[in-house]
C-alpha cells in the first residue's frame, strides 16, 4: 500500500490535542482516534440522486434501499469512531454521498481490516471502503473504483529522540498495522535492501497491530520508535498528538485508493459513475476539504486503473 496492503491506509477531527496525550489515547485497544467530525454535515445530506445512474444500480440492492460498506474503523481521518461510537471520516462522507448519488442509503460497518475483502467476496458486504489501495493484486481478487491518492509516510517521536532517518530503518522498532502495505514493504523492500548493506533487518519484521490508534500508540508510549502508515493518516496523528510526535522525510509511493466491489459486480458502473459525479459538481473536494485532505483528490476516477 503503498498503502494498506496495500493499502497506503494510508486520523479524526475535532479532537482536543489534549486527549491524544498519553493516552493519545489510551487506546489500548479502543479503536477511537478522537471526539467529533468537523462541521458541515449538510455537503453530503445535500446530495441528490441521478436518475441516470440510480438506474444503473441491480434491482436486489435497489429493492433493499441500501449498499453495505465493509470498513475499519481505527483509521482517521478516514474512517474512525467519534466519542458516542458513531463511525465518521473520509470515507464514510464519501460513501454517504455515493450511496444518496445512486438514491440509496449507506450502511457503513465497522470490520477488522483484513476480513473486509472477504466479507466483499462472501457478499457480506457490497463495497469495501477502507483507505485500500488499488493495485494490481489486489485487482485479481476484487475490482477497484479509484477515488483518492495517498502514499506512505513516517512518524517518531517529536525530536527524533533515536535519530532515525526514513531512508533506514535497519534494526528499529517500527509500528505498522498488521495486513496494510506498510507492513509488507518491511518485508518486500526494507528488509531485503537492510540485508544487502550488511545491517539487521527491521525488528520482527515490524510490530503489528489490528489497530491504527495502537500503532500510533506504540511511538507515543516509547514501546516502538517509529510508525509507518498511509500519508493522511501520519500527518492526522502528528497534527493531534499535542506535540508528542513528529514526521520525518517526505512521502512517497504515492498510489490510489480504490472501493471494493466483487470481481464483476454488476454496480461496479454505478459506483464509478457516482465518484466521477461527485468529484465534477465539487461535492467530493468538500468532503476533501471537510477532514483536511484535499491534498489527495483525484479528477478522474477509474474502474481497475492500477498501474503497479
Amino acid at each position: 500500500m503503498t498503502a494498506r496492503t496495500q493499502r497506503t491506509r494510508l486520523l479524526a477531527a475535532g479532537v482536543a490535542a489534549a486527549s491524544l496525550s498519553l493516552a493519545l489515547t489510551a487506546c489500548s485497544s479502543s479503536k477511537e482516534e478522537g471526539g467529533g467530525a468537523p462541521n458541515a454535515t449538510a455537503t453530503v445530506s445535500e446530495v441528490k440522486a441521478d436518475d441516470k445512474l440510480a438506474a444503473l444500480v441491480p434491482a436486489d440492492i435497489k429493492s433493499s434501499g441500501k449498499i453495505i460498506v465493509g470498513s475499519d474503523a481505527s483509521y482517521a481521518p478516514n474512517e474512525f469512531k467519534d466519542d458516542s461510537g458513531k463511525i465518521i471520516g473520509m470515507d464514510v462522507d464519501l460513501a454517504n454521498a455515493i450511496a444518496a448519488r445512486l438514491g440509496l442509503k449507506a450502511d457503513v460497518q465497522d470490520s477488522q481490516f483484513t476480513a473486509i475483502i472477504p466479507g466483499i467476496q462472501s457478499n457480506k458486504f457490497q463495497l469495501g471502503m477502507s483507505s485500500l489501495t488499488d493495485n494490481k493484486e489486489r485487482e485479481q481478487t476484487v475490482d477497484m473504483v479509484t477515488y483518492f491518492n495517498a502514499g506512505s509516510a513516517i512518524a517518531v517521536k517529536k525530536g527524533n529522540p533515536d535519530k532515525i532517518s526514513a531512508d533506514d530503518l535497519c534494526g528499529k522498532k517500527v509500528a505498522v498495522q498488521t495486513g496494510t502495505t506498510q507492513a509488507q514493504e518491511i518485508v518486500d523492500v526494507r528488509n531485503p535492501a537492510c540485508a544487502k548493506a550488511g545491517k539487521p533487518g527491521v525488528v520482527n519484521d515490524g510490530d503489528k497491530f489490528d489497530l491504527q490508534t495502537d500503532v500510533t500508540n506504540a511511538v507515543v508510549s516509547g514501546r516502538d520508535q517509529a510508525m509507518m502508515a498511509d500519508s493522511p493518516v501520519v500527518d492526522y496523528a502528528v497534527k493531534q498528538s499535542g506535540g508528542q510526535l513528529e514526521k520525518i522525510g517526505t512521502t512517497y509511493d504515492s498510489a490510489p485508493y480504490g472501493i471494493a466491489l466483487a470481481k464483476g459486480a454488476a454496480i461496479a458502473p454505478a459506483i464509478q459513475g457516482a465518484v466521477q459525479s461527485l468529484i465534477d459538481d465539487g461535492t467530493y473536494k468538500q468532503i476533501l476539504t471537510k477532514w483536511g485532505v484535499e491534498a489527495g483528490a483525484l479528477d478522474k476516477s477509474t474502474l481497475n486503473g492500477a498501474v503497479s
